[in-house]
């Protein structure tokens, strides 16, 4: 010990870990974020279906009648666009047609990669033609993978602990998403438009309590009996059924709700929190008490007042 000039009391600081050890599970988030804060990630849901209707990571449902390309998610980690156009052959439907997804490049975990669906072109792999990417260590930070070639692909990007699902129903594409709180709030002042995030603008968006015409009211029924049939609970989901085969009169339309909804019960793990009362799209307004009512509840406040003076 002499020789080498060891202290005789013993190291005075443990040595320091291995790099390689620090950085082993550096893009696997779950694996990652556990070893600095000792918990597991916090995942947001957001999905987006339909004419489009949209169920916000903060789950707010909302139907917009957005038309064109709309950011979705802008982050500093991913960028989500999608683009709806008129259906054809109906007046007041409109249809996602196109999404695009770009996976921001990490200096650790792999370049920029971009996926893009099409109506009737779902690839089970990336613009590039890859089906994985960022390989580090045996791993992927990125993988594509198919269970319908041509009409579904699942993302797993497991570098931000992200999973998408991009499907066709019917004639219309949808994205559901799941991905960590701490993925989808990394965002500056600029990225100030992001319909997962805040929803469609407000003169967008459309009452889904209301058909977007004047519809036959048998052909009204017909579409609750139908959406009845595939979602039993009255939600959102069962409300945007019923809004897209009025507004389309395809019964095929119904699919997409359907499938958002099997999404959802996928990506949420609070099983409570996957069904969403139904809403309109103004503002909610407390129900005015009845008068005789609030005599009683004022007599009652005077009482008490009386009592507590005692």
């Amino acid at each position: 010990m002499i020789q080498y000039r060891c202290p005789r009391a013993g190291p005075t600081a443990p040595p320091p870990r291995p790099q390689e050890t620090l950085s082993r599970d550096a893009c696997l988030y779950e694996s990652s974020l556990l070893a600095r804060e000792g918990r597991a990630p916090d995942y947001l849901h957001c999905g987006v279906f339909g004419d489009p209707h949209i169920r916000t990571f903060n789950n707010e449902f909302q139907t917009c009648a957005v038309q064109g390309a709309w950011p979705l998610v802008d982050n500093d980690f991913l960028y989500i666009q999608a683009t709806s156009a008129p259906t054809r052959g109906a007046e007041h439907a409109t249809a996602l047609t196109k999404i695009s997804i770009i996976f921001k490049s990490s200096r650790q975990c792999g370049e920029q990669q971009l996926y893009q669906a099409e109506l009737d072109n779902v690839p089970a792999a990336f613009a590039d033609g890859s089906v994985s990417s960022g390989e580090r260590r045996g791993r992927h930070s990125l993988t594509v993978r198919t269970q319908s070639l041509g009409r579904h692909a699942e993302i797993r990007a497991a570098h931000i602990g992200t999973l998408l699902v991009v499907r066709q129903s019917g004639r219309s594409l949808g994205l559901s998403l799941r991905s960590p709180r701490g993925v989808v709030e990394a965002f500056g002042p600029e990225q100030d438009l992001q319909l997962c995030v805040w929803g469609c603008p407000a003169s967008q968006r459309l009452d889904t309590m209301r058909p977007p015409s004047a519809a036959d009211p048998a052909a009204a029924a017909d579409a609750r009996a139908a959406c009845a049939e595939l979602l039993p609970a009255r939600d959102v989901y069962f409300q945007a059924c019923v809004f897209d085969l009025i507004a389309s009169g395809d019964l095929n339309s119904s699919v997409a709700a359907v499938s958002a909804l099997q999404d959802a019960a996928h990506m949420i793990s609070d099983t409570q929190s996957i069904h969403l009362p139904p809403v309109g799209a103004g503002p909610r307004h407390a129900t005015p008490l009845p008068l005789p009512l609030l005599l009683l509840l004022g007599m009652l406040g005077t009482l008490t007042t009386e009592m507590v003076n005692l």
